[in-house]
């Protein structure tokens, strides 16, 4: 069996979300999506790619100088394969990051990876995808990410956050939709609440501009 991935673009940067925030990290982006969120800033990714085999990849990231990987998408987990690169790379030593949506199955994530898990909001208009029984298949070392455009997306995370217990067992991630909702209003809600999450902003977008590919 072929062990290619429909592979968007590889490269190195500064990770810009997650509690890996700031570290330089190699990103593989794997192609096509079967979501559509209305505010994806990566629908390059949906159509655009080259089939690679793992061993290539594995060269791709290996020349980089960092452990830390990241497979993203699109959606990684639409392609089997990503299971055995993800195997590879740990094996490879590195530490492998997997944002995927909240709508895969992933039960057969590898123990040793962690689950950037973005569950969808309202405004994305893919909310009624998400997986909920995805939730108690969640490891201590995965992360819960949700994207916020307005007051509603928030107050509705905030709802699933306490329904989900999800402060008291993970990383919870609270993000803004670039020039959408301002950071420093998500942030003085945040505050208002005493909620237990982390606000994060898009660093790559900061210093390379929300158009900027490949970074």
């Amino acid at each position: 069996m072929s062990e290619d991935l429909f592979i968007n673009e590889i490269f190195l940067s500064i990770q810009g979300e997650s509690t890996y925030a700031g570290e330089p990290c190699a990103f593989v982006r794997l192609g096509r999506c079967d979501l559509r969120c209305r505010w994806c800033d990566t629908e390059y990714a949906f159509h655009e790619g080259v089939a690679m085999s793992i061993p290539e990849i594995e060269a791709v990231v290996q020349a980089y100088p960092t452990d830390l990987v990241e497979i993203t998408g699109g959606e990684p987990l639409l392609q089997d394969n990503v299971h055995l690169l993800v195997e590879r790379l740990i094996q490879d030593g590195k530490k492998v990051l997997i944002e995927t949506g909240g709508h895969r199955d992933i039960s057969g994530v590898h123990s040793d990876s962690t689950l950037i898990y973005d569950v969808k909001c309202p405004d994305s208009g893919m909310s009624h995808r998400n997986c909920w029984a995805n939730i108690p298949l969640l490891r201590e070392q995965d992360e819960v990410k949700f994207v916020i455009a307005s007051r509603e997306d928030y107050e509705w995370a905030k709802g699933k956050i306490k329904e989900h217990g999800l402060s008291s067992r993970h990383s919870v991630l609270l993000s803004p939709v670039w020039n959408s909702l301002a950071p420093k209003d998500l942030a003085e809600w945040i505050l208002d609440d005493g909620l237990r999450v982390r606000m994060q902003v898009q660093i790559h977008k900061i210093l390379w501009g929300s158009s900027a590919r490949g970074v």
